[in-house]
């Protein structure tokens, strides 16, 4: 039976790569990546450069998925990103089966980890549920983004006896800071989230972008004194790179 192996390869830096993701990749044949254009090409290139590190003596190759493309304007976000899978899915399924022999093994290197905010898992799930395509899967765990801003920025993500909700900069933008939690860490927030938070909630922020990689990017303070910083450092490394991952934490400012 055919083992896909979904290997966490951390948030940037190759020394964020596990001894377990180590091995998990000295034991695949091929490796699957959605190909996302050529603005997304070099998130490829440094997969591929964690392979080359840690690969020895022993062949693999490289399968590119055509990503499709997904609906701007769906009938509702849950609907939209849902129909996205399923074809996401449906193509996978394609390549595996004309890629990947009966008893070979597949993996999939998710950036940071795969419980977090990517949908791997959620494509194999489909890909189980349909009966056409058998396999065993293994998830090898990633240091996640969370974590390294933490480490960059050498916090406690929690107050003491304190909540912590990972959420996400469109709900943070449409439906505010949430009213039980200290500390909420954003991700994927394509900038709606800060300034709704700058708005709103009288907040400090830990704000980190491109983490564990040379072209890491650190600002802390009270969102308002830092907001004009942080967009300028967005716009300016999404013009560089074509892309931009920026993960941070908000904490209210208590009355002393």
């Amino acid at each position: 039976m055919r083992k896909l192996l979904v290997i966490g390869i951390g948030a940037g830096n190759p020394d964020f790569v596990t001894v377990q993701a180590i091995n998990a990749l000295n034991k695949a044949d091929v490796f699957f990546v959605f190909d996302k254009g050529e603005s997304k090409s070099g998130l490829i290139r440094l997969r591929k450069e964690i392979c080359e590190r840690f690969i020895k003596d022993r062949s693999y190759r490289f399968v590119s998925v055509d990503d499709p493309v997904r609906d701007p304007l769906p009938t509702g976000y849950k609907r939209g990103v849902e129909e996205w899978h399923r074809e996401r899915a449906a193509r996978l399924a394609s390549r595996i089966a004309t890629e990947l022999g009966e008893d070979g093994c597949g993996a999939f290197l998710v950036w940071g980890d795969p419980s977090l905010y990517d949908s791997t898992l959620r494509l194999l799930d489909l890909l189980r549920d349909t009966g056409d395509l058998p396999f065993d899967c293994e998830v090898i765990p990633g240091i996640s983004s969370v974590q390294a801003l933490a480490a960059q920025h050498r916090l406690v993500l929690n107050s003491i006896g304190g909540a912590v909700q990972i959420s996400t900069g469109r709900a943070l933008a449409e439906n505010g800071f949430p009213p039980d939690a200290d500390s909420v860490v954003v991700m994927l927030d394509r900038g709606d989230g800060l300034k709704a938070a700058a708005a709103q909630e009288d907040v400090e922020i830990y704000w980190g972008a491109y983490l564990g990689t040379p072209d890491e990017e650190l600002v802390s303070g009270r969102l308002r004194d830092v907001i004009d910083e942080i967009e300028r450092i967005r716009a300016t490394g999404k013009a560089r790179s074509g892309w931009i991952m920026d993960t941070y934490l908000l904490r209210r400012i208590r009355p002393q």
